[in-house]
């Protein structure tokens, strides 16, 4: 009997055995394979940047170009469609109020003039890295009237807490009403 329960004792200790080391080779295995995935995909971007990346010389931004002053806030494109041009530069966003109309497409495009910024428009989906020397675009659209905050999120130095800026949903109306007097609105306008 007690030889019985020595051979039982060691057929489980070598089965324990066999299945530990199969289960350490897989979770190794699986671990190499995220490893050599993440190796892959960093020479493959070092190598062949995204293609629809748009650069900008965040030194001569307010220059000339896309992003001068005179050009930033909402436009209506020839589509009816609205383009939406900011500036994050430490401790704002320019222009500080961005009025855009409800049930319109909406393009945001958007760069920094110095460091590295982020951009979040609370109650929506739109959350962006703004990074200067690149044009951060996105689209989207608002279904009703009402305001949402913009805040920088993403540390930029001692006066990141007061980076933020309102963005004002109006009826697509009233919008059409404010537009029809100026080629760029704000909400200052």
């Amino acid at each position: 009997m007690a030889q019985s329960f020595s051979a039982n004792s060691h057929d489980t200790a070598a089965l324990t055995a066999r299945i530990e080391k199969r289960w350490a080779f897989l979770m190794v295995s699986i671990i190499a394979l995220l490893v050599a995935i993440m190796i892959f995909t960093g020479l493959h971007w070092a190598m062949m940047p995204p293609s629809r990346v748009e650069t900008i010389d965040p030194s001569t931004l307010h220059v000339s170009g896309e992003f001068v002053e005179s050009n930033l806030g909402s436009a209506v494109e020839p589509n009816g469609s609205v383009t939406v041009r900011i500036v994050g530069q430490q401790y704002s966003f320019t222009p500080q109020c961005i009025v855009v109309p409800s049930k319109t497409p909406i393009t945001f495009r958007v760069t920094s003039a110095d460091v590295i910024h982020g951009m979040l428009i609370t109650g929506t989906n739109i959350n962006s890295m703004v990074e200067p020397g690149y044009i951060s675009t996105f689209k989207t659209e608002f279904e009703r009237a009402g305001d949402h905050l913009m805040p920088c999120h993403e540390y930029c130095g001692v006066g990141h807490e007061a980076m933020w800026a309102n963005v004002k949903v109006v009826d697509k109306d009233v919008f059409s009403k404010m537009a029809a007097n100026t080629r760029r609105l704000t909400c200052d306008l």
